[in-house]
C-alpha cells in the first residue's frame, strides 16, 4: 500500500503492519548502531536520585557550612557593593555555586552514565538526537490509539499512579512516626528544628529512591519487550534482508552448481594417479592413493555417486587402475572422507589388505 509520507512503523503495533516475525541479529545490531536499545529511564533516574541524596547526606555539614558562609557574605556586602560596576558579587556567586553544586552534579552525572552502561553497555550514537522529518506527519488516529489506549499507555499510567501512591505512603508513614516530635519543634531552636526536618526529608528521599529502584526492574523488562516488539519484521523484510546479507538464493544455487562442476572436472583429472578404486559396485566409486614417503595414510583423490561413480570407473579402466568391490568400505569412505583427506584410522586394516593385493597383482603383471 502506497503512502504519501514515510511513517515510522515503530509508532504502531507490529501486528497492525503485518510484522509478526522476531527481529534478526542484523536488525538488532542495526537498531543498536542507531541508538535504539531497551532501557528503563526509571532505573537511571532512581540511581541519580539515590547517589545524589547519598552525596548530600555525606557532605551535609560541608554544604551547610558553605551555604551559611554564602548567606553571611551576601548579607554583609549587600549595602557596600555597587552591582552595576563591581564584579565581586558575580564571582562570589559563581564560586559558591561551584562549591555547593559541583559535587552533587558530578556524582549524579556518573550515576546516570553508570545506569545507562549497566543496561546497554558501552554505546555511543548521535542518531537519536538527529532530526527525523518522517516523524513530523504521523497518522494521528493510530498514533493516539497507541499513545492513549495501548498496553504501553496503560502500563505507563499505572506506573505513574503507583509512584505517586508509593511516595505518598512513604512520606505519610515517616511523618506520622515523627509527628509528636514535630509538634514540639515550635519550642526548639531553629538549627535543631531545621536539622530534625532535614533528617526526615532525607529518610523519605532515600526510601523513595530505593522503592523507585525496585520499580525499575519490571519497567526494564517491559521496555525490553516493547523494544523487541517495535523491531519485529514481516516475512518479506526477512526475505529481503537475507538477499542483502546472504545473496540471492537463486544466484547462490547457481554458484554452488558451478563450483560442483569445477570440482568434479578437477577431481576426475586426479583419478589416473590413483592406486585403486573402491566400488559399491554401481552406486559409489572412491579413488585412493598411498605414497608412504609423503603420506601418513591412504588419501582419497576422487569420489563420486551414480553417474560420477560410473565416470570414475571408466577413467580407472582406461588407465589400468584396479577396481576393488567393497560395499561397506565404499559407502563409508564416500560419506565420511572429503576429497584430499586421509582415510580414518579404523579403515587402515582393510585398506592395507586391499593395497597389498593391488601391489601384489601389479608386481605379478609386471
Amino acid at each position: 500500500m502506497e503512502e504519501k509520507y514515510q511513517i515510522h512503523l515503530q509508532w504502531f503495533a507490529a501486528e497492525d503492519e503485518g510484522r509478526t516475525e522476531e527481529p534478526t541479529e542484523h536488525k538488532l545490531k542495526k537498531a543498536r548502531e542507531d541508538g535504539k536499545v531497551a532501557k528503563s529511564s526509571e532505573f537511571t533516574s532512581a540511581l541519580v536520585l539515590l547517589f545524589g541524596i547519598a552525596v548530600i547526606g555525606l557532605l551535609g555539614s560541608y554544604i551547610l557550612k558553605n551555604a551559611l558562609d554564602m548567606l553571611r557574605f551576601f548579607l554583609g556586602h549587600s549595602a557596600e557593593i555597587d552591582i552595576s560596576r563591581d564584579m565581586v558579587l558575580q564571582s562570589a556567586f559563581l564560586n559558591y555555586f561551584i562549591r555547593l553544586v559541583l559535587p552533587v552534579m558530578l556524582v549524579a552525572f556518573i550515576a546516570a552514565l553508570a545506569g545507562n552502561i549497566f543496561q546497554v553497555g558501552f554505546l555511543f550514537s548521535v542518531k537519536p538526537i538527529m532530526p527525523d522529518f518522517s516523524k513530523i506527519l504521523p497518522r494521528f488516529g493510530r498514533f493516539f490509539k497507541k499513545a492513549l489506549f495501548s498496553g504501553e499507555a496503560a502500563f505507563n499510567l499505572g506506573k505513574s499512579i503507583f509512584k505517586v501512591v508509593l511516595i505518598g505512603l512513604i512520606s505519610f508513614f515517616n511523618i506520622r512516626a515523627q509527628l509528636p516530635r514535630l509538634v514540639n519543634l515550635m519550642d526548639s531552636p531553629f538549627l535543631f528544628s531545621f536539622s530534625f526536618i532535614a533528617r526526615i526529608a532525607f529518610t523519605i528521599m532515600v526510601e523513595a529512591a530505593l522503592a523507585l529502584l525496585l520499580l525499575s526492574i519490571p519497567d526494564y523488562y517491559f521496555q525490553r519487550k516493547q523494544h523487541l516488539e517495535s523491531l519485529k519484521m514481516s516475512r518479506q523484510e526477512i526475505k529481503e534482508e537475507r538477499k542483502m546479507y546472504e545473496g540471492d538464493p537463486l544466484v547462490k544455487s547457481r554458484l554452488r552448481e558451478r563450483m560442483r562442476e569445477m570440482l568434479q572436472r578437477t577431481m576426475l583429472k586426479t583419478v589416473p594417479q590413483a592406486d585403486v578404486v573402491i566400488t559399491n559396485p554401481t552406486h559409489y566409486a572412491i579413488a585412493v592413493k598411498y605414497e608412504s614417503l609423503v603420506m601418513e595414510a591412504p588419501t582419497v583423490l576422487a569420489k563420486g555417486e551414480d553417474r560420477n561413480a560410473q565416470r570414475i570407473r571408466e577413467i580407472a579402466l582406461e588407465n589400468d587402475i584396479p577396481l576393488v568391490e567393497n560395499k561397506p568400505l565404499a559407502r563409508a569412505l564416500y560419506q565420511e572422507v572429503e576429497v584430499g583427506d586421509a582415510i580414518p584410522a579404523q579403515y587402515y586394516e582393510v585398506m592395507a589388505a586391499i593395497l597389498s593385493e593391488v601391489y601384489r597383482l601389479n608386481d605379478k603383471s609386471a
